[in-house]
């Protein structure tokens, strides 16, 4: 190598196996937990169907995961779904992946992450009433400014706040499982109401709208099995640590989900958990009594923890992508001092700053997860074509064929369910969004079409932001 060319950036490997299973169920215990059991109970229509979903959506996601982890063993490249169909498909598919991703998939999920936290941060001051929505949008905004700030700094002090984070959160759920046990001790009403064989499935939905529904709010909850396939590069002994961190993590918070779950319904009744805004402040009202404010406290920092892994996850994707040449050149740029893809930082918090004003939590998750499980069913697709096109290819961890496929069916049944049982205008619009990316990709990508301007502002914003461009970590 020439002595006279500038050494380029590398970000470091800083994730372990502990920071590795910190990231994964540290994204999953979050909002979803402390926001969705109300929607899926109201979806499923039953307490018996609600805690089979809880179940069922956990088994999911950890085949899901594992099918990554293969993946991520096979491509030792930071990006998750995006670098995964750009490595299998080509450009052209994987560009839709990292618009769909970047542009609407992660900043809807961040702002609904954060509209979650001001949620639980405020509703001790508004006590049985919904807060403004002003204030909710604005205490959201505050939230993800201070993450990104965060993650912008130091990618070791992200890694150790989540590490903080959810070693909170699991007490948090483990006094609602211990609360739930205490109260079964004291008096066995409730729950012999909810769960016992005559009540338990008792007005249960059937139709594969609700059931779609349901899955969509219960696989929110769980939303962070990827995540560590988009830091693979930080990652220390990826081959080893992705497939453990992974089987770590989500038996943890599938077990945590269902004991919780059945707290709840040991102190409440299925119309009152529907009904509930908030349901682990409903929770710790009914159970704490002048205390119950300690769980609007410990779900707002659980959620605050999860935007945290998100922030980090969804900014490498960005990054990525820039580095493949799919985003501007500025977004694929590191801090020179720092060694964090500051630029995409900023970008992604852009984006969710922008998607906050008008989202409300339940119509967030329901599309989202829409467009997010489409492409993750082209990428499990991608990984059934590799067993079969390239089966030589090196495979430190390789999953049983049957999970990926699996998954793949659910991942099918999750994208046309709702559609063909309940359709609906905003699908369309989704979808439109999406493949109108084709305006973008003709000109910019495919024919590498370069505009002066562009070129001036990404030198500006270079010097500006202190950032150079960064090499892959293989």
């Amino acid at each position: 190598m020439d002595d006279k060319q500038p050494q380029a950036l590398k970000i470091k490997r800083e994730i372990g196996l502990i920071g590795g299973v910190a990231l994964i169920s540290g994204t999953m215990i979050g909002s979803g937990i402390f926001m969705s059991p109300q929607f899926v109970m109201g979806y499923a229509g039953s307490p018996g169907a609600s805690l089979l979903i809880w179940a069922v959506t956990g088994v999911v996601a950890m085949f899901a995961a594992l099918s990554y982890a293969e993946l991520g063993t096979i491509f030792y490249e930071s990006g998750a779904d995006f670098i995964y169909i750009l490595r299998i498909y080509g450009s052209f598919p994987a560009f839709f992946a990292a618009i769909t991703f970047i542009l609407v998939g992660k900043p809807f999920s961040t702002a609904a992450m954060a509209i979650s936290i001001s949620e639980y941060v405020l509703a001790p001051f508004y006590p049985g009433c919904h807060p403004p929505q002003l204030i909710v949008k604005c205490v959201a905004a505050v939230s993800i400014l201070v993450v990104a700030i965060v993650n912008s700094l130091n990618v070791r002090i992200a890694v150790r706040i989540q590490v903080i984070f959810l070693m909170a959160k699991i007490l948090a759920l483990a006094a609602i499982v211990i609360g739930g046990i205490v109260e079964v001790t004291q008096s066995t009403r409730v729950i012999v109401e909810n769960l016992n064989a005559e009540n338990a499935f008792k007005g249960t939905q059937y139709s594969l709208n609700t059931i779609g529904m349901a899955f969509y709010q219960g696989l929110w909850s769980y939303a962070g099995w990827y995540n560590l396939n988009y830091v693979t590069e930080e990652l220390k002994r990826p081959e080893v640590n992705l497939p453990r961190a992974v089987v770590i993590a989500i038996s943890l918070v599938t077990g945590l989900y269902l004991l919780v779950n059945v707290s709840y319904l040991t102190v409440m009744t299925p119309t009152e958990l529907m009904s509930s805004n908030a349901v682990a402040v409903t929770w710790g009202n009914k159970v704490l009594g002048s205390w119950g404010w300690i769980m609007s406290v410990a779900a707002a920092l659980s959620a605050f923890g999860s935007l945290n892994g998100s922030l980090f996850g969804v900014s490498r994707m960005c990054f990525v992508a820039a580095r493949e040449g799919h985003m501007p050149e500025i977004l694929a740029m590191a801090h020179v001092h720092r060694l964090t893809p500051s630029p995409a930082l900023i970008f992604t918090t852009i984006i969710s700053l922008v998607v906050l004003i008008p989202g409300d939590f339940q119509s967030i998750v329901n599309y989202i997860s829409f467009t997010t499980w489409f492409f993750y069913a082209i990428t499990l697709s991608g990984l059934l074509y590799l067993r079969i096109k390239k089966p030589e290819l090196p495979r430190p961890y390789t999953v049983p064929i049957i999970l990926p496929i699996l998954v793949l069916i659910a991942a099918i049944f999750l994208v046309l369910a709702p559609i063909i049982d309940s359709p609906q205008i905003e699908y369309l619009y989704v979808a439109l969004f999406i493949f109108s990316g084709v305006i973008v990709y003709v000109p910019f990508i495919h024919y590498k079409l370069c505009p002066g301007l562009l070129t001036k502002l990404t030198v500006f914003l270079q010097l500006f932001l202190e950032v150079a461009p960064a090499e892959k970590n293989l």
